[in-house]
């Protein structure tokens, strides 16, 4: 005979909370943030006047130009001067060598920068040339210094310097003086005598025999 089935009963297991109620876990690589209120900016609206003499000063002072006196500086001039008769009527390739260069800037339409200046004022600013000197004396005066440094070497027997002058009027100065020359008894040379004047053509700009 089977013995009869024996049914027990175990207490039932509560059941899972719902997952609404579990607490939401943080993840590790988000921090939590918090919101920062909004900030309030405040601030006073400047008169256009005012705006307008601020932008105008700016300016100013970034592209302003230089003034009249910032941009002129003083010039340097460059010179040879000797003895006038030696200048003038002994040296033999003087004339031409100016004539040429004078030639040659007008074809290429370019600014006289060279000029012959009789009894130059400037000299008063070298005593140690001027006790070198026989009177009058002229003056080849540039503002090319490498041109006076080879005409220094063409000419031999000359003194060179230079000098800063404020204008060309200033550095062209001369004290009036007249030019005479006597004619030699027996001229030898194979090429005609200087004609005496010939040097008028490279004074400075309104003179006359070298008189400023």
């Amino acid at each position: 005979m089977v013995a009869p089935a024996t049914l027990s009963l175990r207490p039932r297991a509560a059941p899972a909370p719902p997952r609404a109620a579990l607490p939401r876990a943080r993840a590790w690589f988000a921090p939590a943030t918090r919101a920062s209120p909004t900030a309030a900016v405040s601030y006073q609206a400047l008169p256009f006047n005012v705006l307008r003499r601020a932008v105008a000063v700016e300016s100013d002072q970034q592209g302003s130009p230089e003034s009249p006196e910032q941009e002129t500086k003083p010039k340097t001039y460059h010179f040879l001067v000797a003895n006038a008769k030696f200048m003038l009527d002994e040296e033999e390739h003087f004339q031409e060598q100016l004539a040429e260069k004078l030639r040659l800037y007008g074809e290429r339409d370019k600014e006289q920068d060279f000029w012959l200046v009789v009894e130059p004022k400037f000299l008063d600013r070298f005593p140690n040339i001027t006790k070198r000197l026989k009177r009058p004396a002229v003056a080849l005066v540039s503002t090319d210094g490498n041109w006076i440094t080879f005409m220094k070497l063409r000419l031999d027997r000359v003194l060179q310097d230079q000098f800063d002058a404020e204008s060309v009027e200033e550095a062209l100065a001369s004290n009036p003086v007249e030019l005479k020359f006597e004619k030699p008894k027996k001229w030898t040379a194979p090429y005609p005598k200087y004609k005496s004047g010939w040097w008028e053509p490279f004074l400075p700009p309104k003179s006359n025999n070298g008189t400023a």
